[in-house]
């Protein structure tokens, strides 16, 4: 990509649930001033104001494992409803703030013709028995820029990472990959997954770099929780088309820049 078509390309940026409510006000100005550069679409997770609704969404019984071992929060109808619910409280608060610092904004749910859905598993461990149950859920298929008509500097749009599956049914998704997705779709060069940890530890020693066959080895032998899912996300950002993902807690041009966090790059 040219140095022009870098200046022009869409940032996409994942705000991880369980850090947003303590990101500084300064940390807002920096994005502020980035997106005054660059199109900007963020993409924010649900995780800590969804647990603070109610205490079913604490308890261990509200995530279930599939017989591959990966995790999924238990979705039925009413959940799928009380994420639209928390989701819009925090899009009006993130949208506030931009616009409080001369971004207009504007939220989108993916489920809005944004992101489609295939079929999610249907067995589910329970109880420590592979039963099948209804889980709102499916891997992301398919990502229709067009719901994003206004990709210009200046303009963020804010996603919720629902989506629609072939029945018409609103699903839930994987923040961190539908960011991914959403980055792969609109031809963005950087995907900054923003966290409450600082950089990829590997040994006990941070990482500031690293190649997307090393981060994905490291992903299938030594990632646990939130940060095996990041590097997922990771990959498959690489894979459709984006240049870098970067992985950390810091303002978002200091991430951008090599500052901090951790850098995953093609080779």
């Amino acid at each position: 990509m040219t140095t022009t078509g870098l200046r022009t390309a869409p940032t996409v940026v994942k705000l991880g649930g369980s850090c947003l409510e303590d990101l500084a006000g300064s940390w807002w100005d920096d994005l502020a001033e980035h997106s005054g550069t660059r199109p900007l679409v963020l993409v924010h997770g649900w995780s800590k104001p969804l647990r603070k609704l109610g205490p079913r969404y604490r308890e261990p019984s509200a995530i279930l494992r599939d017989r591959y071992g990966n995790q999924s929060r238990w979705t039925t109808p009413e959940v799928i409803a009380d994420i639209k619910t928390v989701s819009a409280e925090l899009g009006a608060d993130v949208l506030g703030r931009l616009e409080a610092r001369g971004i207009t904004a504007e939220r989108v749910l993916g489920s809005d013709g944004l992101v489609t859905a295939g079929p999610g598993e249907r067995f589910w461990w329970k109880d420590k028995q592979l039963v099948e149950l209804e889980n709102l859920v499916g891997p992301i298929t398919d990502v229709d820029p067009s719901a994003l008509k206004n990709l210009q500097p200046g303009h963020a749009y804010l996603v919720t990472p629902l989506a629609r599956n072939a029945e018409g049914r609103e699903v839930n998704t994987d923040g961190d990959r539908a960011a991914a997705a959403v980055a792969g779709a609109v031809g963005a060069h950087d995907l900054v997954l923003v966290t409450d940890v600082a950089h990829l530890l590997i040994d006990g020693e941070p990482v500031r770099e690293i190649s997307a066959g090393a981060a994905a080895a490291f992903r299938d032998k030594g990632a646990t929780g939130g940060m095996r899912k990041k590097l997922r996300a990771a990959g498959e950002a690489l894979e459709g088309g984006a240049g870098r993902v970067v992985i950390g807690s810091a303002p978002v041009s200091e991430l951008l820049a090599g500052r901090a966090g951790t850098a995953i790059t093609r080779t």
